[in-house]
């Protein structure tokens, strides 16, 4: 028996030729993902290492578990993506106590002891095949339990094979993120200098952190010595896990490697999950295009987001809501099961409970989701033995992830009703901090009914649910319905300085998404579905329409002005329900083809495209350079010369932008060293956030919490001297001095290294 097994095709009696012709747009996403990578710098040693690693270390081990202890029923292509997603989890905690305990590489322990297993035990033997599982535990018709009528719309065969036509579905989809990172993300983010001086803001955070957990268990901000990190950084376990696997470094990790895999098996696990809940594989594809590409309507020229869904192109600037949303949809795959009574075992649930264990510290976010879907069920079903179960599972993870990850901090999410929408009007009004606090609530109220039908224009599907009583009436969909709803609670109801409360829409989004699209499955039958196309012609043509006329520029001011191109279109809407009514047509169908033209000029000309911010300046003016010459260099160089536990000061503090006040968020310091920085930035701390409100005084803005031990660390670079250094090193341990300003300490500290503007000085 070989690993390769795992991989091998679906069989129903078909020709060796249809066999092997499911593998042609697999082969064609990793050749096309091999291409890109090369082409940015990835060198062919690190490309075999780290698929090794991922396939054999991860992906294998994983896809045996969830056969052994999954559903039964589901594709090849819905064993490997859920089985990656599997091996991410067990790997993450798995690293932690052998992080803990010293020895990272104890990490391989657990793939080479399930492989071993499921070698040498007969009875695992057979989940090396394929849809044996599924077959040998899927009981004949005449014994389920669920009676035909309900049974029909959503019966999936077992060991089912996914259609040669949607799989090349999915990878034409696959294909297109892979060449939107290359040519987007690739492109601003070098693995050499200068083209990884520019990142977007928060990547040297996220490598920063990396480098924490490849180091140190339990965490801490390595920005700051000694502050907590109450923060999710499961993701960055995984990565220095791999790290220390394959020898690759984490830069190349973070900026090319780790997220593509997430990444493809994300886009899979939608397909399979609307294809489990609709019973229809086209379903499947429409939900990945909605999910990935539908923005919300865009009416003024001059507005970017001004009412947002969040588009899930923050695959590579947000590694965290990658990874947990990776982690999400096996969890709702299992729950769908479960609630519409499929038989399994005890082991359905203890994959739930692992993959919830995992999400408390890859993105808690999630959880709170999964608990609206599963209370919604509770309450409209009125009983419902799977959904309770799953609340009494997801509750103490919950629990877990807020007081012990996160160590009942809040990181500055506060309940703050309409704190969105006050954002947008400081945006078109000029206003911000405590005046942005105070406006009146009813152009705060109107820009939420506004953002609200904006969001039913991209998932304009979810009515087809509302009208059909089977439909909403399902477990599966009412799940859906839940974390929907859930997710835009949280921007509707939370805060954030930064604006995170965004995250818990973005989390939802696949599922308002496959929702929408069971909506769809569900008008299916209509009378005159065949002439939708005319209706969602005629809403794209009112948008470019009303843009033209009514939307050149954002008024200022005035709600009215601002809201008359969507209560025009509003208008229109009702205008062609009352007309299709009284013609007795399907008006639900008329509808929702009218909203999702309404949708489709913005997501055609924004959402098929590259995702501002995190790419070159489409201004042609040339981003700022936060990573001066010789920056990598040096901080490597005190990397490999240096012992994880050292203790580093530098003079550098502040992003070099242009403004009277630090932007606080410099960690390039911290991220290429590995090293723990006495004082490096503060934007993200706990102690700095807790400070910060939504609008008051912006976190950016908010001052260091610790100004002694600032001043101390500021001292030995403006006046170096023997009393000062020796506060640093005997007060605070620090072992080393990293400027970055051509700063000398020469005379009173041991020059080491120099690259450029930046040298290393030993202390002591």
């Amino acid at each position: 028996m070989t690993i390769t097994a795992v991989t091998s095709a679906v069989t129903s009696p078909v020709s060796e030729r249809r066999r092997w012709s499911g593998w042609v747009p697999v082969a064609l996403v990793g050749l096309v993902a091999v291409m890109a990578l090369i082409w940015r710098g990835v060198s062919v040693r690190d490309l075999v290492a780290f698929g090794a690693y991922v396939g054999v270390g991860v992906l294998v081990p994983g896809t045996l578990l969830w056969r052994a202890l999954g559903r039964a029923g589901g594709s090849l292509a819905e064993e490997l993506a859920a089985g990656l997603a599997l091996g991410y989890a067990v790997e993450v905690l798995t690293y932690i106590p052998a992080r803990a305990a010293g020895v990272p590489q104890l990490v391989l322990a657990w793939p080479v002891t399930v492989i071993a297993l499921f070698t040498a035990v007969p009875r695992l033997r057979r989940h090396w095949r394929p849809g044996a599982t599924a077959r040998e535990r899927t009981p004949p018709e005449s014994e389920q339990t669920h009676p035909k009528s309900e049974r029909t719309p959503w019966a999936v065969a077992a060991g089912e094979r996914m259609p040669l036509w949607c799989a090349w579905a999915v990878a034409a989809v696959i294909c297109y993120l892979i060449v939107w990172s290359a040519r987007s993300f690739y492109l601003g983010h070098g693995l050499t200098w200068p083209g990884n001086a520019a990142p977007y803001v928060d990547m040297h955070y996220h490598l920063a952190l990396l480098g924490e957990l490849k180091h140190h268990m339990p965490p801490t901000l390595p920005t700051i010595l000694g502050e907590p990190l109450t923060y999710h950084w499961y993701v960055y376990a995984e990565m220095a896990a791999t790290s220390w696997v394959t020898g690759i470094e984490p830069q190349t990790l973070l900026y090319r490697l780790s997220m593509l895999p997430m990444m493809v098996a994300m886009v899979v696990l939608v397909a399979v999950l609307a294809r489990r809940v609709t019973g229809r594989w086209w379903a499947g594809v429409a939900a990945v295009v909605v999910t990935y590409f539908a923005v919300c309507p865009e009416l003024y020229w001059g507005a970017s987001n001004l009412f947002t869904s969040r588009s899930l192109f923050t695959v590579w600037t947000s590694p965290t809501q990658t990874f947990g949303a990776l982690l999400c949809v096996p969890v709702v795959l299992l729950l769908v099961g479960r609630l519409r009574g499929e038989r399994a075992g005890v082991g359905g649930w203890v994959l739930v409970a692992v993959l919830l264990v995992a999400l408390t510290g890859a993105k808690a976010t999630f959880l709170p989701l999964l608990l609206g879907g599963l209370v919604l069920v509770l309450v409209v079903r009125r009983w419902s033995r799977p959904a309770l179960v799953g609340i009494l599972i997801t509750v103490p993870t919950l629990a877990f992830a807020q007081f012990v990850v996160f160590g009942g901090q809040r990181q500055g999410l506060i309940l703050a009703p309409f704190a969105s929408m006050r954002r947008v009007w400081g945006a078109v009004t000029y206003l911000g901090g405590e005046p942005l606090a105070e406006a009146p609530v009813w152009p705060i109220a109107g820009l939420t009914v506004i953002h609200l039908a904006c969001l039913a224009c991209v998932w304009a599907g979810l009515l087809g649910v509302v009208a059909r009583r089977a439909a909403r009436l399902d477990p599966g969909v009412l799940l859906l319905l839940g974390i929907g709803a859930a997710g835009v609670a949280g921007v509707v109801l939370l805060g954030h300085p930064a604006l995170s409360q965004y995250y818990f829409l973005e989390g939802a989004r696949p599922y308002l998404s496959i929702a929408s699209v069971a909506g769809m499955a569900a008008l299916g039958r209509e009378r005159g579905f065949a002439a939708a196309k005319w209706w969602v012609a005629l809403g794209a043509g009112l948008v470019v329409g009303v843009q033209a006329l009514l939307g050149p520029d954002v008024p200022v001011q005035e709600l009215f002005p601002l809201a008359l191109p969507y209560l025009v279109l509003g208008v229109v809407a009702a205008v062609v329900a009352a007309a299709v009514a009284l013609r007795r047509g399907p008006v639900t169908l008329a509808v929702v083809a009218l909203l999702t033209g309404y949708a489709l000029p913005a997501t055609v000309t924004k959402g098929i495209g590259p995702s501002s911010g995190i790419g070159p300046s489409s201004s042609g003016v040339p981003p700022t350079r936060v990573l001066p010459p010789g920056g990598m260099e040096a901080a490597r160089w005190l990397r490999d010369h240096s012992a994880p536990g050292d203790v580093v000061a530098t003079d550098g503090h502040c992003r070099p932008i242009a403004g009277k006040r630090c932007d606080s968020r410099h960690f390039w310091v911290s991220a290429y060293s590995e090293r723990r920085v006495l004082v490096e930035s503060w934007a993200y701390a706990q102690s700095t956030l807790s400070r910060s409100t939504p609008f008051g005084t912006s976190f950016l803005a908010v001052p260091f919490v610790d100004q002694a031990r600032l001043a101390a660390n500021d001292e030995v670079f403006r006046q170096p001297s023997a009393e000062n250094i020796s506060r640093l090193v005997h007060e605070y341990g620090v072992k080393w001095a990293f400027t970055e300003n051509g700063t000398a300490l020469d005379g009173f500290a041991k020059l080491r290294f120099r690259s450029g503007p930046c040298s290393v000085y030993q202390l002591g």
